[in-house]
């Protein structure tokens, strides 16, 4: 019933939504109401104060929800583990234990693997560190 379906990845973005938006609550709560206010007294609507306002000063709180989502996606083992019968469709996390046998463990290619698997999210990393860093000082002030 669960195997290799869509569902899995609803699963997991129930479980990452609530992280999400708890972020993302916080992170709104710092935002002056006063921007709101005065973009309404100049004629903006709602909906234009949330695109042309809120929405770009949340880039920060916006890219470490995507970085995030994207580093647990990308770790992850068990989920995948239990509802995918395919390995054509295991993520990377599967890929290594293959190299873990029964009676020995391929040391020199699961450390190779292992090295090449976190060249992505490091470099994600620091393509967003500016965004990360940001995100993460301006959530933890308190207004």
């Amino acid at each position: 019933m669960w195997s290799n379906s869509s569902r899995l990845s609803r699963l997991n973005c129930k479980v990452l939504a609530r992280f999400s938006i708890f972020l993302l609550r916080q992170f709104f709560l710092t935002i002056s109401r006063e921007l709101d206010d005065a973009a309404l007294i100049d004629g903006c609507r709602r909906l234009g104060v949330l695109f042309r306002i809120l929405l770009p000063l949340t880039r920060p709180a916006l890219a470490v929800v995507a970085i995030f989502n994207f580093t647990w996606a990308w770790n992850e083992f068990f989920t995948p583990l239990i509802y995918l019968n395919s390995p054509k469709l295991f993520p990377i996390t599967l890929g290594l234990h293959r190299f873990i046998g029964r009676t020995e463990i391929d040391i020199q290619f699961l450390m190779a693997m292992t090295i090449i698997s976190t060249l992505i999210p490091i470099a994600i990393f620091f393509l967003t560190q500016r965004y990360f860093i940001q995100g993460i000082v301006i959530t933890g002030i308190k207004g």
